[in-house]
C-alpha cells in the first residue's frame, strides 16, 4: 500500500500526475486552490496505491512525494 503527499504551495493543477496514476488514486480539486489560486491535486487514500511513484516522475513542479 502506498501514499502519496502533495505539496499544495507547489502544485498547479496540470493533471499530470492524474492521467499517470494507473489506479486512479489522484485528482485535480478545483475548489481547494492554493495561495497562487492555482487548483491542486489531491490523494484519494485507500489500498489501491502501489506506491509506484509514476505520479512523482511526470510532475513538472516536483510538488509530490511518494511512499510505500
Amino acid at each position: 500500500m502506498g501514499m502519496v503527499i502533495v505539496d499544495h504551495e507547489r502544485c498547479k493543477g496540470c493533471g499530470y500526475c492524474v492521467s499517470a496514476c494507473k489506479n486512479k488514486m489522484l485528482t485535480v480539486n478545483s475548489a481547494r486552490r492554493n495561495r497562487s489560486g492555482y487548483p491542486v491535486a489531491v490523494f484519494k487514500s485507500g489500498a489501491d496505491c502501489t506506491g509506484c511513484a509514476l505520479c512523482a516522475e511526470v510532475c513538472p513542479d516536483v510538488a509530490l512525494e511518494v511512499f510505500r
